[in-house]
C-alpha cells in the first residue's frame, strides 16, 4: 500500500509509503489520505494526527503520469476531497518532514498546526514551471505569511528553500536532525492525550475562524484556474519536457 495508516496511544498516523517513485501522490493515494482524515476525525480514541513521508522524500508532489491520465475536473476529485478532509480535521494535525517536500507536499503543510522538517529538507512550489498556477490556498497564505517580496520567490519563481527558512518564515515550527524528525513529531502528537479534547477543538477551530471563509473561497479561485492552466498550451509544454528530461522552452508564448 502506498497510504498506510494506524492508531497508536491516540495518534493517527497516515504515512506516505511510495518511496520508488519519490512519494508522488496518486488520486488513489488522495482518496485514502483524505479517508484517513475523515475517519481520524470522527474516532474518539484518536487526539491528534501525524502526517509523515519516509526517511529520504515527504513527498515529491503529484505523479505527473497519474495526474495527466485523470486531471482533477470537479470538486469531487481525490485531490480536492483531501483538501476538505485537511481543513475540516477538528484535531491536530502534526506533520514530520523529511528531504523533498514538493508542490502540494509544501502547500498542504500551510493547513498543518505544527510542522517539523528534517535538517536536510528542501521545500519548493514550481507550480508557475509547470505552466500552472499555486494551489491549496497558497496563493493566499503564502504572502500572508512572509509578504510579496518572498513569496514571489517562492511562488512565482519556484525557488526551493531549506527546512530553516520555513521555520523563519512561518510555515514550520522546527528543524532536527533528519533520524529525529519522526519520533519527536510524535512525542508533540501524544502530549494532547493530557489535554482537554473539546478545548483543543474548540481553540483550534477559534484561531482558524477568521480565516477559514477566505481559505475556502481562494482555494476554489485557485481550482478553476488550475484546471483551465492544465489545458493550455504552456503547460502541455512543460509536461512533455518532463517526460523528455529535458527544459521547457517557453520563448513561444506571450
Amino acid at each position: 500500500m502506498s497510504i498506510k495508516t494506524a492508531i497508536v496511544n491516540g495518534v493517527a498516523t497516515i504515512e506516505i509509503a511510495r518511496p520508488e517513485k519519490k512519494n508522488a501522490l496518486t488520486r488513489v493515494m488522495y482518496q485514502e489520505m483524505a479517508d484517513a482524515l475523515i475517519a481520524a476525525n470522527t474516532d474518539k480514541t484518536v487526539r491528534a494526527v501525524l502526517i509523515q513521508g519516509q526517511p529520504t522524500v515527504f513527498t515529491s508532489g503529484n505523479d505527473i503520469e497519474d495526474f495527466m491520465s485523470s486531471p482533477p475536473r470537479d470538486e469531487d476529485a481525490p485531490v480536492f476531497q483531501f483538501m476538505r478532509a485537511l481543513l475540516g480535521c477538528e484535531k491536530p494535525v502534526i506533520a514530520a518532514v523529511n528531504g523533498a517536500a514538493i508542490g502540494i507536499g509544501t502547500t498542504m503543510l500551510l493547513h498543518c498546526d505544527f510542522v517539523y522538517v528534517a535538517d536536510d529538507s528542501r521545500l519548493a512550489m514550481p507550480f508557475v514551471g509547470l505552466g500552472l498556477v499555486p494551489e491549496f490556498g497558497s496563493s493566499l497564505i503564502v504572502p500572508s505569511l512572509m509578504g510579496h517580496a518572498k513569496a514571489a520567490e517562492k511562488l512565482l519563481l519556484g525557488d526551493p528553500f531549506t527546512g530553516a527558512d520555513a521555520v523563519e518564515c512561518g510555515i514550520a515550527n522546527g528543524v532536527l536532525a533528519a533520524g529525529e524528525v519522526v519520533a519527536y513529531a510524535r512525542r508533540v502528537a501524544e502530549r494532547f492525550n493530557a489535554l482537554a479534547p473539546s478545548a483543543v477543538r474548540e481553540s483550534k477551530r477559534l484561531m482558524r475562524r477568521h480565516s477559514a471563509a477566505q481559505v475556502i473561497e481562494t482555494i476554489k479561485v485557485e481550482a478553476e484556474i488550475f484546471g483551465a492552466r492544465l489545458r493550455s498550451p504552456e503547460a502541455m509544454e512543460a509536461f512533455q519536457a518532463f517526460f523528455q528530461k529535458r527544459q521547457p522552452d517557453f520563448t513561444k508564448f506571450d
